[in-house]
């Protein structure tokens, strides 16, 4: 089951809780800027759903990757989640991207799930020597720990991180429920994150509210927004998070980086996309560059 999947969304209570106390902590030394880096895109460009929607009516899937870069400005890069990439792979993407466009790589699950951090120095160290081939391309990367990391672990975290270089931005995703069930442990391991110079992931999916944590260690947010395949809860979803990033952006954040999914095949996620951009714009002062999509045109019937 995907995680965070669930298909009941009225017994959900959605709205965004409040955030803990530690964020007013984190304000209080940073001044606010008004240009704020945001980088929004989705996790996939493979999606044959979106030629002539997209990418043009008569793009191969070879160029789909070439089109998402001149649509969007980041991309959630699961790939690297399944493999380490090659020095072909990255020359590829590098060559694909336009100014400005940043590669948020996953760390691979051989490390991060397989492994859980143990015995990972010569893989880690292949990792990222590959990544930082992209070069100016590269934006944040994903260490996403598994369901099964508790908070026991803490030490091998906290060793890990250490192990990685300091200009590596790194955001960690937790998803073992007892790193939130108690307020003090959570406060603790935000401050040690920040001591740490590493950034948080919060991921707002449906079906786990407790990694809705709304914490920074960071004026850097990285977001994974889990929408509903166009369900109208995710617009409602989008619009208070637009508030939310107002607030923020106002209180000193610097950077943003939003992976908008659309849930299942990720046929929606460029419309919602579309939408996060325009609200951001409308409410925040912002000009972000709005993705120009075609509606598609549906082959009728003679009869």
């Amino acid at each position: 089951m995907e995680f965070g999947k669930i298909h009941n969304l009225d017994a959900i209570n959605l709205t965004l809780p409040p955030g803990p106390a530690f964020n007013a902590r984190l304000w209080a030394g940073i001044e606010p800027t008004k240009h704020p880096n945001i980088f929004i895109g989705g996790p996939i460009w493979a999606n044959k759903d979106y030629v002539g929607k997209v990418y043009p009516s008569n793009a191969k899937e070879r160029d789909f990757l070439h089109y998402y870069t001149r649509q969007f400005n980041t991309i959630e890069l699961n790939l690297t989640h399944y493999q380490i990439p090659t020095v072909n792979m990255i020359d590829k993407w590098k060559a694909e991207a336009t100014s400005g466009f940043t590669y948020c790589p996953k760390f691979p699950q051989i490390i991060s799930h397989e492994r859980q951090l143990v015995a990972t120095e010569g893989l880690t160290e292949e990792f990222v020597n590959a990544i930082f081939g992209l070069e100016e391309y590269l934006g944040m990367t994903f260490l996403q720990l598994p369901p099964s990391f508790a908070p026991a672990k803490w030490p091998l975290l906290e060793a890990y991180l250490k192990s990685l270089p300091d200009d590596l931005d790194v955001a960690v995703e937790f998803r073992h429920p007892d790193w939130f069930s108690k307020a003090a442990f959570w406060q603790q391991t935000l401050e040690r994150l920040q001591a740490l110079h590493r950034h948080l992931v919060i991921t707002d999916v449906a079906g786990r509210r407790d990694v809705l944590h709304m914490s920074l260690s960071s004026p850097v947010l990285t977001l994974r927004f889990i929408a509903n395949e166009g369900h109208s809860s995710d617009y409602t979803r989008t619009d208070a998070w637009i508030q939310r990033l107002k607030t923020w952006f106002d209180k000193g954040l610097q950077t943003a980086y939003l992976f908008i999914h659309g849930g299942g095949d990720n046929d929606t996620a460029p419309e919602l996309i579309l939408y996060w951009i325009r609200e951001l714009n409308k409410h925040c002062g912002l000009n972000l560059r709005e993705p120009v999509l075609q509606p598609k045109v549906v082959q009728g019937s003679l009869f």
